[in-house]
């Protein structure tokens, strides 16, 4: 597995892992375990199908090593360069986002960018600005760094784009309510697990893949099944 570098202009870098069928997925990287390191890409197996029935899909995968929620104005320019040079090659068909907490945000962000079909974002923010959610401080040590808010809460992606959003309740209800609702979101909260948790859970749980899956597919009945089995309420019927 050799990935392939499509763009590089900092803080913003693109790689790919060629694949077939008509479908890419963008995987966004989270702040990552270092703070001393930049972020690695995240969701390989998730974005490209590996280990699932299907055959290998492309994918692309963003880093943003300034943390920046997608605030840097190379925002944009990144995720435009990177995908003209895949549809170049072949064309796409449809198009989803994943990606976990900053990496999350960003896939919201990248809606207003690019034609995206569906969009699964584990433990988005809804806003890390500094007036955004009162007593907010745990990506503080980033997120000061930011100058300008290009985003200073979550963008909502177009009615065309199926949006999947996935809290855990247990320290995440802050930053999940202030999401709106709307017919082309569903929005799943984890009852049991904390924003650090959600994502390792539903790999432990075999779920993450099948969401994607369900996802590309527009199977709707299949992702909320398969969520509910991992321990997801739906927001209409979640009580705090």
């Amino acid at each position: 597995m050799q990935f392939e570098r499509l763009h590089h202009s900092a803080p913003y870098s693109v790689d790919f892992l060629d694949g077939t069928g008509e479908d890419l997925v963008i995987a966004f990287s989270s702040i990552g375990h270092d703070a001393d390191r930049p972020p690695s890409p995240e969701f390989v197996a998730t974005a490209t199908g590996r280990g699932t029935p299907v055959h290998p899909r492309r994918a692309l995968f963003v880093v943003d090593t300034h943390r920046s929620w997608a605030n840097d104005p190379g925002f944009a320019a990144a995720l435009r360069t990177a995908l003209e040079q895949v549809t170049a090659r072949r064309p796409v068909r449809r198009v989803a986002a994943v990606g976990l907490s900053m990496g999350a945000f960003s896939a919201l962000a990248a809606t207003q960018v690019l034609k995206i079909d569906t969009v699964l974002a584990l433990g988005p923010q809804y806003s890390v600005a500094p007036d955004g959610i009162p007593l907010e401080r745990r990506w503080a040590r980033w997120t000061c760094r930011i100058t300008h808010f290009r985003w200073p809460t979550a963008p909502v992606p177009p009615e065309s784009c199926w949006t999947i959003l996935c809290h855990g309740a247990r320290d995440d209800l802050a930053q999940a309510l202030p999401f709106p609702q709307a017919d082309h979101i569903d929005h799943l909260i984890f009852p049991e697990l904390g924003h650090s948790e959600l994502a390792p859970h539903l790999k432990a749980r075999g779920g993450l893949p099948g969401m994607m899956e369900a996802a590309l597919a527009g199977d709707r009945r299949r992702l909320l099944r398969i969520s509910s089995a991992a321990g997801g309420v739906r927001r209409e019927k979640f009580s705090p």
